[in-house]
């Protein structure tokens, strides 16, 4: 796989090493939700991982983890029919993987249901940290992305752009993809300004990112 682009911002080994840990530990699925009555009570700091279908979310889930099947993952879009919420080293960390926007291969009334608790979600949730907006490092920012990120800022719920499936798309269209994205962060208030580049096939960037989220959970202890 071609180098990342180099437009992020250093971590020290310590920092690196914090996050190894962190995601070593244990990490077990303990509720799903579809609809606002069944969101289990908050256990600690949480982490969501939003995006368009198909855009890696679950695969992100299992590479931090270091787990293969811990997150449900499928080539077909719109399988993740629920918030699924996992328990990272015993109420450090709540990872909750979100189902994703833009396609659905079930009906309109249960996409329709699951999108509106989501959103509920995002917008009342006072135990979330941070929002990963993951997107294709192929394709950059879609309008579906431009949506969920409105409805951030409005909320002031601080979210991140991860880049993901890196090891498809050439080093040069891929610097291309991650300065654009940049650009369009500038005009949001909510967004974080480090882009995240991954590859969950090749590992490419996972670390990085651990180290983000385990500096996250320190902070709030």
């Amino acid at each position: 796989m071609a180098d990342l682009p180099a437009a992020q911002d250093e971590l020290t080994p310590a920092a690196l090493e914090r996050g190894r840990l962190l995601f070593a530990g244990p990490c077990e699925f303990f509720a799903g939700a579809m609809i606002m009555d069944q969101l289990p009570p908050p256990r600690g700091p949480e982490i969501a991982f939003a995006g368009r279908s198909n855009v890696g979310k679950s695969s992100l889930v299992n590479a931090l983890t270091g787990r293969k099947t811990l997150a449900r993952v499928s080539t077909t879009p719109g399988r993740t029919q629920q918030l699924n919420f996992f328990d990272l080293g015993a109420g450090k960390m709540t990872l909750v993987d979100l189902p994703g926007y833009g396609y659905s291969s079930v009906g309109k009334a249960k996409a329709a249901a699951w999108t509106d608790t989501t959103r509920a979600f995002l917008k009342g949730r006072p135990e979330l940290q941070r929002v990963l907006l993951l997107v294709d490092g192929r394709h950059g920012l879609k309008a579906g992305d431009e949506d969920i990120m409105k409805l951030l800022d409005k909320s002031a719920v601080i979210y991140q752009v991860v880049l993901t499936k890196a090891d498809k798309v050439g080093p040069v269209e891929l610097e291309k993809v991650r300065a654009a994205t940049a650009t369009a962060l500038s005009r949001h208030v909510a967004a974080h300004p480090v882009i995240r580049v991954t590859s969950s096939a090749a590992g490419a960037g996972i670390p990085e990112l651990r180290a983000e989220l385990a500096a996250l959970a320190e902070a709030t202890v």
